[in-house]
């Protein structure tokens, strides 16, 4: 697996060839970030709809912005920062709107397929996403982007915009939370 500074090339290479204008390099850029920004956006959205239109709309920032990057080398953190942003605009949108009993309904069915899983795996995977789920979201966030994304505690504070033991204290809070639910669980 490639080191850190390995990636970080890797990524400003093609940021500086997005800058000059290769439609080739944003392509790549947008395949090589795919997964981890859905990964992170996920957590936002209701379903992989809503977090599929999160990306885009992430994408779509990301073609606009691209232009006033002034430090290539910082583009992992500058995709976090746009993608916290945009989940945020959304949950404030989202939040205004009444929820229908229909989409309720819709959630509710959703979670029961997902309960029926066969494999042990998915089982002990899709528990721990329920589980994710049910922990705050500043925290759930948090989560993301240090275990699953892998990103250090400092870019993390520069995305979320907060102050590094902010971070660390969201880390250890959402660690005991998700201890404590999946202990739940598992009686």
């Amino acid at each position: 697996m490639a080191d850190d500074d390995e990636i970080n090339r890797a990524d400003t290479l093609l940021t500086i060839r997005c800058l000059l204008g290769e439609a080739d390099a944003f392509e790549a850029l947008a395949r090589r970030w795919a997964a981890p920004l859905f990964r992170y956006l996920r957590g936002w959205a209701r379903d992989t709809d809503e977090a599929d239109e999160l990306v885009q709309d992430v994408w779509l920032r990301v073609l606009r912005g691209l232009p006033a990057l002034r430090d290539p080398y910082r583009f992992r953190q500058w995709l976090f920062g746009i993608a916290h942003r945009t989940a945020m605009d959304h949950l404030r949108k989202r939040q205004r709107l009444p929820q229908t009993r229909e989409m309720e309904e819709a959630d509710h069915i959703a979670m029961i397929d997902e309960r029926d899983a066969s494999a042990d795996r998915e089982m002990i995977l899709r528990a721990l996403e329920q589980a994710l789920d049910q922990v705050p979201l500043t925290e759930r966030q948090t989560l993301t982007l240090f275990y699953l994304e892998e990103i250090p505690i400092a870019e993390i504070a520069q995305i979320q915009s907060v102050p590094v033991g902010t971070v660390k204290s969201r880390l250890f809070r959402g660690r005991g939370q998700l201890r404590t639910l999946m202990e739940r669980l598992e009686r």
